[in-house]
């Protein structure tokens, strides 16, 4: 599942096209995605004008003027593909096309400016749904999501309270959306590793002058992963097509057997399945 910075490119590769765009139509091509798309989800579409495009965790948002905001999750293998006038530019500095079947073209936008957007989604594991803007933080899906990971709101402080006296390891607990919001399997691995945290150390037990590093550690791997488009596994491409390039700086994710990275360590990465997950680490340097 694309995680926090695919989800934040794909924001960026569809803010040019998305924000302050009136959407002249919209289209359907199935009354289902993951779930039901709402009541009358063409008709309050159409006409509306999109604010402004943005992300909390692993959601895009556009609120609209009408006073609902769009909420779009791309699942397992959701993807947009934007066809835009000539002379539009579509942001990317990489470029892989991928030609998805039209079969999965389920959601078509059109801009009065001359934008088409197309949610393609094989699995269908993707969802869309409105939702009224005043009610967005009261929401089951937000309302009890800490912290954007990347924002001043996220400190050492967050984790040293949501530490104390837990027996979990502290993988598990980054990746509970109500510690911080939108971190995934593939970046709390290297954050983990960049921090030399054990996955597997009871996260109590982890003194809290190694917090502040492994903040920072978080937030550098994710804004590393932003700038360079996120990692590409499996059916993952940006808004424009783009594949991300994150993958190529992985530490221990996916490197079972490898030599560790870390300047002078002997270590070898390790994979655990841990909570249903595979854990990846360096037995010798996390500690």
């Amino acid at each position: 599942m694309p995680e926090l910075p695919e989800v934040e490119t794909v924001r960026r590769g569809l803010e040019p096209a998305f924000a302050d765009a009136r959407l002249a139509r919209v289209r359907a091509n199935r009354p289902d995605l993951r779930f039901p798309l709402p009541e009358g989800f063409v008709q309050r579409l159409t006409g509306a004008r999109i604010l402004r495009l943005d992300r909390r965790a692993k959601y895009l948002l556009a609120p609209l003027d009408r006073g609902d905001t769009l909420v779009m999750h791309l699942g397992m293998t959701g993807r947009f593909e934007i066809a835009a006038p000539e002379g539009v530019r579509r942001p990317g500095d990489f470029a892989h096309p991928v030609s998805p079947d039209d079969k999965h073209a389920h959601i078509v936008f059109e801009t009065e400016a001359g934008a088409v957007v197309t949610y393609y989604d094989p699995r269908r594991f993707g969802f869309m749904d409105l939702v009224p803007t005043d009610q967005l933080a009261r929401h089951a899906w937000f309302a009890a999501m800490g912290p954007e990971p990347l924002s001043a709101d996220f400190d050492a402080g967050v984790l040293e309270k949501a530490f104390a006296g837990r027996k979990q390891g502290p993988k598990t607990l980054l990746l509970d959306q109500r510690t911080v919001a939108g971190l995934g399997n593939i970046y709390v691995c290297e954050a983990l590793h960049r921090a030399r945290v054990s996955p597997f150390k009871p996260s109590g037990e982890i003194a809290p002058t190694r917090l502040s590093p492994l903040t920072a550690a978080i937030k550098d791997v994710l804004a590393e992963a932003v700038e360079v488009g996120g990692s590409t596994l499996k059916d993952f491409a940006a808004a424009d097509g783009a594949l991300g390039y994150f993958q190529h700086r992985f530490r221990v994710y996916d490197r079972e057997g490898e030599p560790c990275p870390t300047t002078g360590c002997k270590g070898v990465i390790a994979r655990e399945v841990q909570a249903g997950r595979s854990t990846f680490f360096c037995p010798v340097c996390q500690v």
